[in-house]
């Protein structure tokens, strides 16, 4: 009987976290994020404003609209694709944030037929 009443406790604790998402806070401004392409870590750099996201990354400027959905999830779309896969628009979604990083989801905003969805994770931080 103990055993049930500690687990009840432990789940009504945990159940009652919520992770902070001041997501409002991230919709614009300066931001750096870090990725691996074929096991080598990089860094990028974006600007984003309420309707735009200008990336920087291995010298190359890339340029998306951006459409918010709410103040937590977003889908971008690059204005000029240069390939069929850059014509896929995005849907990122805020999970988390702090005072400086915010963590976000990211997929296809459009599932292709027969294919799993593919969700990746990252964290950007605000540098201005």
């Amino acid at each position: 009987m103990k055993f049930f009443t500690y687990l009840l406790i432990c789940i009504v604790f945990v159940s009652c976290y919520n992770k902070e998402r001041n997501c409002k806070d991230y919709k614009t401004g300066t931001f750096e994020f870090t990725y691996i392409v074929d096991g080598v870590e990089k860094s990028g750099r974006f600007i984003r404003t309420d309707s735009l996201n200008i990336d920087y990354y291995e010298n190359k400027i890339d340029s998306a609209s951006v459409r918010w959905i709410n103040d937590c999830e977003f889908i971008q779309k690059t204005i000029n694709p240069k390939n069929m896969a850059e014509e896929n628009a995005i849907h990122f979604k805020i999970l988390s944030t702090t005072d400086s990083t915010y963590t976000f989801e990211y997929k296809l905003a459009v599932k292709k037929a027969n294919q799993k969805a593919r969700v990746e994770q990252g964290t950007a931080k605000r540098i201005k």
